[in-house]
């Protein structure tokens, strides 16, 4: 049997053999450190052991807001805000969010040093085969892929079928004649609107590929445009009155039924949901101009920015927090703030818009990336019928039958929702936990190696660096239990947190697969790490 990189001749293959770009100069490519350009880009792809598929079409700009809209974080801070608001009250939003992103910006900075080494999209699974020693670099790559791959599905079904209870939310501002909302949804109703936001999310991103950089750049000024409304509408209307400076940055209220300091740190999947797609924007590396520099700094930059928007995005919603038990008894949060504070149906159903938009947007932005990071851990043999999974369309310059598998198993895992109406919290927590675990063994086995291979890259902050690695693996340690947990107590079944059900269903079949034919076939991506330093050493010596 032909395993992958079997046969692969570092020394006889042309470089750039399938690459949609050509050098300036003919025949003679700008070699650099780097890959400065979309054909040097390719060429360092060919030293990592692959052929360029796929089109090179984004700037810095454009993956940097790709990277913006993955988060969509007025979207994912609008519907887990019920999170920190049993958990601690008005000082966990603020302050859990400020929290999660400084934790996240040493993630950030962690894989971008990682990243700038090897830039494919195989993103974290593939950079922690080659930073593992050789006898236990099978097992690391693969443990990581699979945590890499279900966090991409997960978290893309967590976004996905949080739009359709938040639309059930919005909807629900307008009430009947016995104040009541309007819409009072079957199970069987909910399911359907998230499985046509999913078939919408993958329409898009698997027929328009090439317009998704535009739509990006749009996304990102009408998140601005829409948190602005939303917090000038708030706070100068405010029919329900405003709360004090005080209660907003420093009250804390338990509502959880955990003791107080668990309970407010269990608030802190509020910001660890909205922020945990901040790796998974690797895996476009092979659609980016420039993989090596621009990734990494969209990674970091859109950290901060994203803090900025959701602490503006936050702060109004605080000064006009109705009373918590009302909240927490409505559908959903925010569309029940906005109700209270605009005292009018239609109004506060407008600023909704910009939110329900920019789920759709985000949707989006997740379905390609997580049927990138499919495609690539299927290119390397890893998953049951890599054989399919691991072509590119030539008509839509998309891996779709990784997107469509992808979108499957969405709908699949969506069927929770009969058995549970607490599933959401189960494929948030679920997804934050597979990629905070696969974001983290890179940055693991970097340091445990001494970051020898960061000298390779373009970005090695040395002490700062290590101690960015050291609060990374600590956040893993810290968060795999506490999102596990239900809640709030005491624990009923449909209230039970069955992330953890999910989590030791994707490891049950990672491990099951591994036995059954990864123990014995599994090789690993095709380059070696002794091999890429090599080719890597000998092109940058040639030019």
């Amino acid at each position: 049997m032909a395993q992958p990189g079997e046969g692969f001749d570092y020394e006889s293959r042309p470089s750039n053999a399938h690459s949609r770009f050509k050098s300036k100069e003919a025949g003679v490519p700008a070699y650099d450190q780097h890959g400065a350009t979309p054909a040097e880009a390719d060429d360092l792809l060919n030293v990592l052991g692959y052929q360029s598929e796929l089109t090179r079409t984004r700037s810095t700009w454009q993956v940097a807001f790709m990277s913006f809209v993955l988060a969509s974080v007025p979207y994912g801070l609008a519907t887990t805000v019920y999170y920190p608001l049993i958990g601690g009250g008005p000082s966990a939003v603020i302050w859990g969010w400020v929290t999660v992103c400084l934790i996240m910006a040493c993630v950030a900075i962690s894989l971008g040093e990682i990243t700038s080494v090897y830039p494919t999209a195989g993103g974290v699974y593939y950079q922690t085969y080659m930073l593992s020693p050789p006898r236990f670099r099978t097992v690391t790559a693969w443990i990581c892929g699979w945590a890499y791959v279900l966090g991409n599905i997960t978290i893309t079904l967590a976004v996905n079928f949080g739009t359709s209870l938040f639309i059930v939310g919005c909807v629900n501002i307008f009430e009947n004649g016995d104040g009541e909302g309007v819409w009072d949804p079957a199970d069987w109703q909910v399911f359907l609107v998230f499985v046509a936001i999913t078939l919408l999310c993958n329409f898009i991103a698997g027929g328009f590929n090439k317009w998704l950089p535009i739509l990006d750049t749009f996304a990102v000024f009408w998140t601005f445009t829409g948190v602005f409304a939303i917090v000038i509408c708030t706070l100068v209307i405010a029919k329900g009155g405003r709360r004090s400076a005080s209660y907003a940055f420093g009250a804390v209220e338990t509502n959880s039924g955990w003791i107080p300091g668990w309970s407010w740190c269990i608030g802190l999947l509020h910001g660890a949901y909205a922020t945990s797609a901040t790796g998974m924007i690797i895996s476009m590396c092979e659609e980016v101009r420039e993989p090596a520099t621009q990734v990494p700094k969209a990674m970091v930059g859109t950290i901060f920015l994203n803090m900025t928007c959701g602490f503006i995005f936050l702060v109004p919603l605080v000064f006009v927090l109705p009373p918590i038990e009302d909240v927490l008894a409505a559908p959903s949060p925010v569309p029940y703030i906005l109700k209270i504070s605009i005292g009018n149906n239609g109004g506060a159903f407008a600023l909704t818009i910009p939110i329900l938009v920019l789920s759709i947007l985000c949707g989006v932005c997740c379905t390609t990336a997580s049927s990138r990071a499919t495609w690539a851990f299927a290119r390397d043999g890893a998953i049951p019928g890599s054989r399919w999974w691991k072509t590119v369309s030539d008509r839509l310059d998309v891996p779709f039958n990784a997107m469509m598998l992808c979108m499957t198993i969405e709908i699949i895992l969506g069927v929770i929702y009969f058995g549970s109406v607490a599933a959401f919290n189960a494929f948030s927590g679920s997804g934050v936990i597979f990629l905070t675990i696969s974001y983290t063994m890179p940055i693991l086995v970097s340091l445990l190696t001494g970051r020898k291979a960061l000298s390779q890259g373009h970005y090695d902050f040395g002490v700062f660096g290590i101690i960015c690695n050291c609060i990374a693996i600590a956040w893993c340690l810290f968060i795999v239990p506490l999102f596990s947990m239900p809640a709030y107590l005491p624990t009923t079944a449909d209230t039970m947190n069955y992330a953890s059900v999910v989590f030791v269903g994707g490891v049950t079949v990672s491990a099951a697969w591994y036995f059954i034919w990864g123990r014995a076939n599994y090789q690993g991506p095709p380059a070696k790490e002794e091999d890429v330093a090599r080719r890597r050493s000998s092109i940058i010596s040639a030019h």
